[in-house]
């Protein structure tokens, strides 16, 4: 297992309010796609993966019409 840091955006629908919801927590993992796929099991989901040069893997994720990331940056 890796361990990595995680930044969970939920990002605020509402005009002019630019604020959203930052959650950060360290976690070992084996797969962080598997990880997400588990966070939003049961719900109606899209996501993009994408890697910087520096390995953090990005998903941006759709559910209920709300635009969601998740950051993944091996420790």
């Amino acid at each position: 297992m890796k361990e990595y840091e995680v930044i969970w955006e939920i990002f605020n629908k509402c005009p002019r309010n630019q604020m959203r919801d930052v959650f950060v927590e360290e976690i070992e993992l084996e797969d962080p796609e598997e990880y997400v796929k588990q966070k939003f099991q049961g719900k109606e989901v899209t996501y993009e993966k994408s890697v910087l040069a520096d390995g953090t893997e990005i998903f941006d994720i759709i559910t209920s019409g709300i635009k969601q990331r998740c950051s993944f940056t091996e420790i």
